[in-house]
C-alpha cells in the first residue's frame, strides 16, 4: 500500500508539537519547499555527536521508513547536511538535541 503524503511544513508542525511534548527540544535549520520539501532529522547527542536522519524507499513494502543515514562526530553530520542542502534547496533540516538519541520518528503517526 502507498502511504500518503503530508505536506512538508505540517509534518514539520506536527513533529515539532510532539518533541514539544516529551521536552526535546527542536529547532528549524532550514526551511525547504513547503508542499513537496524532503525532510532531515539531526538528532545532536550534545557529547560532539550526532545521527542525520533520512526517508528512504523499502521497495519491499513499499514504505519510506525513517533510517540513520549518517552517525558520527556533529561536524560531519553538519557537513552531510551542507552537501545535501547544496543539492537539495527544498530540502528541511530539523535540529533536535537528545543525548540517548531518542527522535520519535519510530512512533505511529510520523511517517
Amino acid at each position: 500500500m502507498t502511504e500518503a503524503r503530508l505536506a512538508a511544513h505540517l509534518w514539520v508542525a506536527a513533529y515539532r508539537a510532539r518533541l514539544a511534548q516529551a521536552n526535546i527540544p527542536a529547532y528549524v535549520l532550514a526551511r525547504g519547499d513547503d508542499t513537496a520539501g524532503a525532510i532531515a532529522v539531526k538528532c545532536a547527542h550534545l557529547d560532539g555527536t550526532a545521527a542525520l536522519w533520512m526517508r528512504e524507499w523499502d521497495m519491499d513494502s513499499d514504505t519510506r521508513p525513517w533510517v540513520a543515514a549518517v552517525r558520527g562526530p556533529e561536524r560531519d553530520i553538519d557537513a552531510a547536511i551542507a552537501r545535501q542542502r547544496d543539492r537539495d534547496r527544498d530540502l528541511w533540516v530539523v535540529e533536535i538535541e537528545s543525548r540517548d538519541g531518542t527522535t520519535l520518528l519510530d512512533q505511529d503517526g510520523l511517517y
